[in-house]
């Protein structure tokens, strides 16, 4: 009785948290323009995200703006992860320490400080993606950190020291043995800066300019008015791509804990 009354919880706690987005996927493949009544089953809101111009340069420039800024954050979180892990003792628990601070700080707080230093203070223009390039991976290095940090302490110390026995330089060593037992820590960091920039509201409302806006942005500005009945699409699309690089993300975690 006491494990079906915990499965009977978790269901209702899950449905308590996915209904709203359950309630918006339902409507995005219906033809009603308010949620209340269902008048009628199209793929219309679908076909309107494609096919509008504007909607679509504005989606795959966000998805460009989170892969370029994934990129850049997962080589910097992974060098930074390697660099504290080889380090001393009290130089590695500085970094593992500074390392923090963007992670617990407030996106609020690190937006506005982005915008002040690049766009006042060093005079960038909003108009441009490197404002928004730099605050995406200001926002996802340090997680990339976190998950290649694990990987390099799961590690055999042994392979890398084995390779440059038997004549390998270190970094030949590095990219034969230590890249190939930290990868499923780095691939797990890429899709969770992806997926951060992606779906990245706080940061991308300071240093968004006229030109570009991203999607989180532009469905806030939606907010501010009558919805239209496209946003249920694109909240859909947005949610699934999400779980779906997050399913994936645990999965070459769980594959990488096995082998």
């Amino acid at each position: 009785m006491k494990k079906w009354s915990k499965i009977i919880f978790i269901c209702i706690m899950l449905l308590l948290i996915y209904m709203p987005i359950l309630i918006l996927a339902v409507y995005s493949f219906t033809t009603s323009a308010n949620i209340g009544s269902i008048h009628g089953w199209s793929l219309h809101n679908y076909v309107t995200l494609f096919t509008k111009d504007e909607l679509r340069s504005m989606i795959v420039g966000t998805v460009l703006l989170a892969a370029g800024s994934a990129l850049i954050a997962t080589i910097l979180g992974t060098l930074g992860a390697i660099g504290a892990f080889y380090s001393k003792k009290w130089a590695s628990a500085s970094i593992n320490a500074m390392n923090e601070v963007p992670v617990v700080n407030a996106d609020v707080v690190t937006g506005f400080s982005i915008c002040i230093l690049l766009i006042v203070a060093f005079g960038m223009s909003k108009d441009s993606y490197v404002p928004l390039v730099i605050g995406h991976v200001v926002l996802s290095a340090p997680f990339v950190y976190l998950s290649v940090v694990p990987k390099l302490k799961q590690m055999d110390a042994s392979l890398s020291d084995a390779a440059m026995d038997l004549g390998c330089t270190p970094v030949q060593a590095f990219f034969r043995v230590t890249i190939h037992e930290i990868m499923p820590g780095v691939v797990s960091g890429a899709i969770m800066a992806f997926t951060m920039s992606l779906d990245d509201f706080v940061i991308s409302y300071f240093v968004t300019g006229l030109d570009f806006v991203t999607l989180p942005v532009e469905i806030y500005s939606y907010t501010k008015k009558p919805i239209q009945p496209k946003i249920y699409a694109m909240f859909t699309l947005l949610f699934l791509l999400i779980f779906v690089l997050m399913t994936a993300m645990n999965l070459i975690q769980l594959a990488g804990d096995k082998k």
